[in-house]
């Protein structure tokens, strides 16, 4: 029998289906420091963004064969090295890229209308601030005719473009593996789809030109002091992809000179010990790694593993 352990839980529709199989799927939390006793018991992992799966746990583990990840990022396992000794480590890329896409444009009308200002004012001044607060929020801004920055135009950035394409704004997109891209804007299940085509452009361009920056890229630190340092005044930044892409200090130091009008966090350095700077700054809008936490995208991720692992051992059928 299979045995899979989903360290970090599973949709029941993807539990189900592994079971029907006849798979053995185990989702009883195995702290971090006893997985290397405990692993190699199993013939598959499945893991989100809290275990770490690195050489240490792989050595340990002759009898593992997959390395499964709920989700896209696959930075918290040592994926080259698990290949190389013939694991087979398997991501989701496309079951949340909407759940991330609605995320990200969740904080940019948030951000555009001040939505998480006036969520922490309101309870406790609105009785007696009230005019007050809503003068101040009388500077919002419309999203229409306004200019997004998408680095990283994979599955997530396109899905972002999606949207953004709806609310009629203009959209400079920045990947150097994408030239063009073509973006369907039908429901689905909705034959008469009308498709815009976009090209991506340089990363200076579009940090001089975009009133709102969005990045969905896997890792690294792409939005730094100097890059800040290029883009518009009273620029808005949001990170739904991973904690540390766009420089938590130079945001700050951005956010209180100025420069940056406001900032959306769904990722941070650290977590699930984020940053209090963060936390508490009047000027961001904050979230706890939700990205593809929507009953849809769960399911989805889920039903994608079971498949890849179904696939894999030749149960597919």
């Amino acid at each position: 029998m299979i045995r899979i352990l989903a360290n970090d839980g599973i949709h029941e529709d993807g539990k189900t289906l592994l079971e029907e199989a006849g798979y053995e799927v185990i989702t009883d939390k195995i702290p971090q420091e006893e997985l290397i006793e405990k692993l190699p018991n199993f013939d598959v992992i499945i893991i989100r963004s809290a275990t770490k799966v690195r050489k240490d746990l792989i050595d340990a583990c002759p009898n593992l064969k997959i390395i499964a990840r709920a989700g896209v990022g696959i930075d918290n396992i040592d994926h080259e090295y698990a290949r190389s000794v013939g694991k087979v480590v398997i991501n989701t890329p496309a079951a949340s890229s909407q759940s991330v896409a609605e995320l990200t444009f969740a904080h940019i009308f948030s951000l555009s209308r001040y939505l998480y200002d006036a969520n922490r004012k309101m309870p406790s001044q609105g009785d007696s601030q009230f005019k007050k607060l809503k003068k101040s929020y009388s500077a919002g801004v419309q999203l229409r005719g306004k200019t997004i920055g998408i680095i990283g135009f994979g599955r997530i950035g396109q899905e972002v473009a999606r949207i953004a394409l709806g609310l009629g704004m203009n959209i400079l997109p920045v990947d150097p593996y994408v030239e063009t891209a073509s973006i369907s804007l039908a429901a689905p299940g909705n034959d008469a789809a009308f498709t815009v085509n976009l090209r991506t452009v340089e990363m200076e361009l579009m940090l001089s030109k975009a009133d709102f920056i969005t990045v969905h890229v896997p890792g690294g630190n792409v939005l730094g002091h100097d890059q800040i340092a290029k883009m518009k005044n009273g620029v808005r930044l949001v990170n739904t992809s991973r904690g540390g892409v766009i420089s938590e200090d130079a945001l700050l130091e951005g956010l209180n000179s100025g420069k940056i009008a406001g900032a959306g966090l769904d990722v941070f350095v650290g977590e699930p010990t984020p940053k209090k700077e963060l936390l508490e700054h009047p000027l961001i809008s904050v979230t706890p790694h939700i990205g593809a936490s929507t009953l849809q995208a769960q399911s989805n991720i889920g039903l994608e593993l079971a498949d890849k692992i179904l696939a894999h051992f030749g149960d597919d059928k």
